[in-house]
């Protein structure tokens, strides 16, 4: 069973998520200039079209990303930070016969 202490989102989830953006947008931008530079030399080929195809690839995951990060960020955002003992009402005690 997890410790009441767990948060819903762990950190570590929220840093990969992260890192892998970083290495989405790199990606995407390296595609951008890979389908470019494809277009400009050999416009309508097959290698333009699989540059295009990875680029949309690429931006699609960046965006997948970014969606869950916002999400991850407003849920963890409307939750306190800090768990308190829940109060209950004190109800009188009476002793078994």
């Amino acid at each position: 069973m997890a410790a009441k202490t767990d948060h819903p989102t762990p950190v570590r989830t929220t840093r990969q998520l992260r890192r892998i953006r970083t290495f989405y947008a790199t990606a995407a931008l390296l595609w951008a200039v890979a389908a470019a530079w494809t277009a400009w030399t050999h416009p309508g080929s097959r290698q333009m079209w699989v540059s295009v195809a990875l680029l949309a690839v690429f931006v699609a995951l960046l965006g997948t990303v970014a969606v869950w990060l916002r999400g991850l960020r407003t849920a963890a955002g409307s939750r306190p930070a800090h768990h308190a003992a829940p109060r209950r009402a004190s109800a009188p005690r009476h002793a078994n016969a």
